[in-house]
């Protein structure tokens, strides 16, 4: 009976392989750091009792406030279930199944080819190039066909900005043909290189938030669209009816208070700070071959042996993000920025390794 249901699925469906979130992967540990997450709650409460009404589609206060912040007006951000639903509704808005095509420079976020497959869109891949910069003469042969160019920066998870020269090149290469879909999760961490200003130069660009990273509510799910107001429109036309539960709208619209947006930046300082200790300390043991530079709360680094580091510290409850199979990624594991504490014990952990296999 089983089969006879899977025969009933779509054929992409049945052959697709699931994002694996750090969360669906599992692990048993109390040092968290595959998931990019903060590592320590942060106090926020419920205000709003009215859960017998639905909530608004897109909630006032929370679009005001988040427009206020990015410096935009309200007519230019679409609030959604994390920059994830973002992605997705960008595709099922821009992208006809079967005839068009989005584009993504791997190594990087799993999500874009994930929710391509789910829908039934063709996804081309150019990979970036050693210093994991766009290669613009190799998308420009690719274009063709091409409705949605999505690039994260800062790039997850090789921490790295995308040249903002580049950027405009590949703007003015995809202008009137695809949107250019610039993937911000972790632009707080270096706040200098957002694109928000671009909006009133290019109408086909659109840019993607979060609340998960530095705002530290990654279980809240909630994440924004930023673009100019004949997209957002059109992503008004495919989002679900009520998004945004009333409780996460509540929390999302304190969290971006001033208060909230000031702890936030007190955050991101803190975890800045820790980045810094941490790659100094990954650079002088003898288990690391390479250190990576990273704007965000987490670091790449390339080990002598990365599979028996990563079991080894699975062992120890600390849970790493493996990433050998991304490409160019061989032997590199990624290493979210915890608390001072979390970072010691994982370079306690590390030095001790070292010197087990000296």
């Amino acid at each position: 009976m089983s089969q006879d249901i899977e025969q009933l699925a779509r054929a992409n469906v049945r052959a697709l392989t699931p994002y694996m979130s750090a969360r669906r992967l599992g692990g048993n540990g109390d040092v968290w750091l595959n998931a990019n997450e903060f590592p320590l709650p942060v106090p926020f409460e419920l205000s709003q009792q009215t859960l017998n009404r639905y909530p608004e589609c897109q909630p006032k206060l929370v679009i005001q406030r988040y427009a206020a912040y990015a410096g935009l007006t309200p007519e230019q951000v679409l609030v959604s279930r994390g920059a994830d639903e973002a992605i997705e509704l960008i595709m099922r808005a821009f992208c006809e199944p079967g005839q068009d095509a989005i584009l993504f420079c791997p190594p990087t976020y799993g999500m874009y080819s994930v929710s391509a497959e789910t829908i039934g869109i063709e996804y081309r891949t150019v990979p970036a190039l050693s210093d994991w910069q766009l290669n613009l003469p190799a998308i420009a042969e690719q274009l063709d066909g091409v409705k949605v160019v999505y690039l994260c920066s800062p790039n997850n998870p090789t921490g790295n900005l995308i040249n903002q020269d580049d950027i405009r090149q590949l703007l003015t290469m995809t202008a009137g043909k695809a949107l250019v879909v610039a993937d911000e999760a972790y632009i707080e961490f270096c706040p200098q290189a957002a694109l928000t200003g671009w909006l009133k130069d290019y109408p086909h660009l659109v840019i993607l938030r979060t609340l998960s990273k530095a705002f530290a509510l990654a279980g809240l799910r909630c994440g924004f669209a930023l673009a100019n107001k004949p997209v957002i429109d059109l992503l008004m036309k495919v989002i679900a009816p009520y998004p945004l539960a009333t409780p996460v709208a509540d929390v999302a619209g304190q969290a971006l208070s001033e208060q909230g947006v000031a702890l936030m930046r007190e955050h991101v300082a803190q975890l800045n700070a820790n980045r810094g200790w941490l790659q100094t300390e990954l650079a002088q043991l003898a288990c690391v071959e390479q250190v990576f530079p990273s704007e965000t709360n987490y670091v790449l680094a390339r080990f002598t042996d990365s599979p028996k580091v990563f079991k080894t510290l699975w062992d120890q409850g600390i849970i790493l993000r493996d990433q050998n199979k991304n490409p160019g990624l061989s032997g590199c594991l990624r290493i979210s920025i915890g608390t001072r504490e979390e970072c010691e014990r994982v370079i306690a952990a590390l030095q001790a390794f070292s010197v087990e296999q000296a």
